[in-house]
């Protein structure tokens, strides 16, 4: 049994005849005719009684009837269905980020490109992202870093320095800038391993010959503030994440050596997704219209093999 012998099935009940099937279907009437035999034969059933030219269903046509139309119906919802979620005018599209702040300007543009998909967005750092992406819990990832792996197609964004902030009672906060040298004498507050600013603000030490005194790990940006706002430690931040407080000064890295690099990216097998390619298209948008600032700088380029 198929779907087109249903169809042909349904169709002559509906018109009154094979050739008003043929017809209302754009066939021809040897294959409607091929596709009701079939049927018949597969199950040695007989669905119509042939009376002369005309035809009539058959007690077991009536009980099929209701049935068969059903799975048309069904096969009707489902092309609605599909139609509307590559037109994009239903769905949901899953966001995996690593800060809300750079997740959000995008959103507003994709919102207003396709205001018919709805969004979700995860937060978690540049791993929980990842792994998001790899179970098919997200559909695109936010990440503050580019990761190496011919599995993930990455979009260059934007670039922004990492900058130190400290207590207003602290040393440093009297100062617009501090040296690399600087920070690794002081203790430091830091994100957990697979935080893109630490690692970011490790690497530029390690160039220098430096180690940060990393005096305690803490598992998110707020609990970090917050730690740093008591005088505990001093913290970085991506510039673009950094939230005025007035327990707090922010203070620059001399040199602008410190960068975290942000990155759209998505499974690469999925890249030709309608809903995927439709954001990357929102994030072209933002590409676009984003302005330079002092030391941040957006990053047209696409990112093919890493």
């Amino acid at each position: 049994m198929t779907l087109n012998q249903i169809r042909a099935f349904v169709a002559v009940v509906q018109h009154g005849g094979l050739t008003a099937a043929a017809r209302a279907l754009h066939m021809q009437h040897s294959t409607i005719s091929s596709q009701i035999q079939a049927l018949e034969q597969e199950y040695g059933a007989e669905l119509f009684q042939r009376r002369g030219r005309r035809i009539e269903l058959s007690a077991l046509g009536l009980e099929l009837l209701p049935l068969a139309r059903g799975m048309v119906a069904i096969e009707s919802d489902i092309g609605r269905l599909l139609d509307d979620g590559g037109s994009l005018r239903r769905g949901t599209l899953k966001i995996g980020a690593v800060s809300p702040y750079h997740v959000t300007e995008m959103i507003e543009a994709y919102h207003d490109m396709y205001p018919a998909i709805g969004l979700s967005v995860m937060q978690g750092n540049s791993e929980y992202v990842l792994a998001n992406l790899d179970n098919y819990v997200c559909d695109v990832g936010v990440l503050a870093s580019r990761h190496a792996g011919s599995r993930y197609y990455m979009r260059s964004y934007a670039r922004y320095p990492v900058i130190a902030f400290v207590h207003v009672d602290h040393p440093f906060a009297r100062r617009a800038s501090v040296s690399l040298q600087e920070l690794a004498r002081e203790p430091m507050l830091v994100r957990e391993r697979g935080s893109t600013t630490r690692k970011a603000l490790e690497d530029a030490m390690q160039a220098h010959g430096l180690t940060p005194r990393v005096m305690m790990e803490i598992g998110s940006r707020e609990a970090l503030r917050e730690t740093v706002a008591r005088g505990i430690g001093i913290g970085t931040v991506s510039q673009s994440e950094y939230v005025p407080d007035p327990r707090l000064r922010p203070v620059e890295i001399e040199g602008n050596e410190v960068f975290t690099h942000i990155h759209v990216c998505c499974l690469r097998e999925r890249r030709e997704s309608r809903l995927i390619a439709s954001f990357f298209e929102a994030v072209d948008r933002c590409v676009s219209r984003l302005e330079t600032g002092p030391g941040t700088s957006a990053l047209g380029a696409e990112g093919g093999q890493p």
